[in-house]
């Protein structure tokens, strides 16, 4: 099983560097960051002082979506970076969240985000393709490669996932949960024509090591996380708006727990202690997240990778993030590989 690190773009930017050289150090192997224009900086920017900074970390993004940016400039971004640094990145793509209503725009349609996904790929590994109906390819590729990894919950957009994408991203860590989405994607891939142990499994979720399983511990472990909850429960709603609370389409493992909840400020997205995910109760922590001592995140690790997932991602926004960071590379990532 590969780690990933994901972290948000928060000034200053050196801080963000710095966190993924310690990654690298302690054995991660993927470095990732949001993509939010207005909540946070500039990621591309930031990918590249990465990159630069160290030696084999793939970058990339969690997730960038086919509205904030044209699809030719995501392309050539990426390409670029290849260019520099070795093709050493991969497209983490959605529907757009925070990104978007943040901008007071809508998500975008699964449409359009299968249309962008090839495109993107084909364009960033110098292949033409079709923009808005003009004929573009990337003149001074060569030898680009840009694996594109899409985020997705409901059954439409896995479908997608496993009949387009090179990877699937799931932003959460309940085994059950993983185990019926996995399925579907590898299920849509192979009704595809698909191999379906070519598309990656990387779940992204918040991982907080304690130093024993004292209620103390947990409890603080717990509101450092609480917000991962809200965050889902974003997604979730838009779920159940589109397929209803019953309807059999999502299970109830995934929606049941949001129906106290209010609202939501982007304004604390993404981050411990936000006022919006009081309504998120522990169980849903203890089952999106992980957190505990050593072997509580080995155990719940060694589940997710007997059910196929390849890369566990860490959420890494809390109170204790070189701890974490430190602790995945001196007691989870040896024993996991």
């Amino acid at each position: 099983m590969d780690f990933g690190l994901v972290l948000q773009t928060d000034p200053p930017a050196s801080d963000v560097v710095a966190l993924m050289r310690r990654a690298e150090r302690g054995g991660f192997s993927h470095g990732w960051t949001f993509d939010s224009a207005v909540l946070w900086q500039e990621p591309f920017v930031i990918h590249s002082r990465i990159l630069d900074h160290t030696e084999n970390l793939t970058v990339g993004t969690m997730v960038t979506n086919p509205g904030t940016r044209t699809w030719e400039v995501t392309a050539s971004t990426f390409a670029t970076l290849n260019s520099m640094y070795g093709n050493r990145t991969v497209c983490g793509i959605g529907r757009g969240d925070s990104a978007m209503r943040v901008a007071g725009r809508p998500p975008n349609t699964l449409a359009r985000l299968g249309e962008a996904i090839t495109v993107i790929r084909d364009l960033a590994e110098g292949r033409e393709a079709s923009v808005d109906g003009t004929a573009l390819r990337l003149p001074w590729v060569e030898d680009g490669r840009l694996p594109v990894w899409m985020a997705a919950y409901g059954p439409k957009a896995l479908a997608m996932a496993g009949e387009l994408a090179d990877g699937f991203i799931l932003q959460l860590a309940d085994v059950y949960l993983t185990e019926w989405m996995v399925k579907a994607v590898r299920d849509a891939a192979e009704k595809a024509g698909r191999d379906p142990a070519s598309v990656t499994v990387c779940v992204a979720a918040p991982a907080y090591v304690t130093r024993d399983d004292s209620p103390q511990a947990l409890a603080h472990a717990r509101e450092q996380c609480r917000w991962f909850g809200g965050m889902v429960g974003n997604h979730v709603a838009d779920l159940v708006g589109r397929y209803g609370e019953h309807s059999g389409m999502v299970p109830g493992e995934l929606t049941d727990y949001i129906s106290r909840r209010q609202g939501y400020d982007y304004a604390h997205h993404g981050r411990s202690g936000n006022p919006d995910t009081a309504f998120v109760p522990d169980d849903i922590v203890d089952r999106f997240c992980l957190i505990g001592p050593p072997q509580a995140h080995l155990a719940k690790l060694e589940a997710l990778r007997d059910l196929g997932v390849d890369q566990f991602a860490v959420y890494d926004m809390h109170d204790a993030k070189e701890e974490t960071i430190d602790a995945y590379g001196e007691h989870i990532i040896p024993a996991m590989r």
